[in-house]
């Protein structure tokens, strides 16, 4: 008989999103690039300082994206507008 306790699915996301390499997989990690801009940013509500917001997820955007294995260029466009930092049409 297995002694092993039986895994709950959120904690195995981890290991499944590192093994696996399918289009539902890697949806969910484009997914959590923005979940975590959106926490990071939501922190700075009410506070009156929307560059600081802006930064703070550009630099959840920038942390998630680093540790995805993938090569390439994101593109956004809202910088110009609100002259946001690091977000720029490029």
């Amino acid at each position: 008989m297995d002694s092993t306790p039986p895994v709950h699915p959120a904690d195995a996301l981890p290991q499944l999103l590192a093994e696996a390499d399918t289009p539902a997989v890697t949806a969910t990690r484009f997914l959590r690039v923005t979940e975590q801009a959106a926490i990071a940013s939501a922190r700075w509500l009410g506070r009156g300082k929307a560059k600081d917001a802006d930064q703070a997820a550009v630099d959840a955007m920038r942390a998630q994206f680093s540790s995805m294995p993938i090569t390439g260029t994101v593109v956004i466009g809202e910088g110009e507008k609100d002259e946001a930092p690091e977000l720029y049409v490029g």
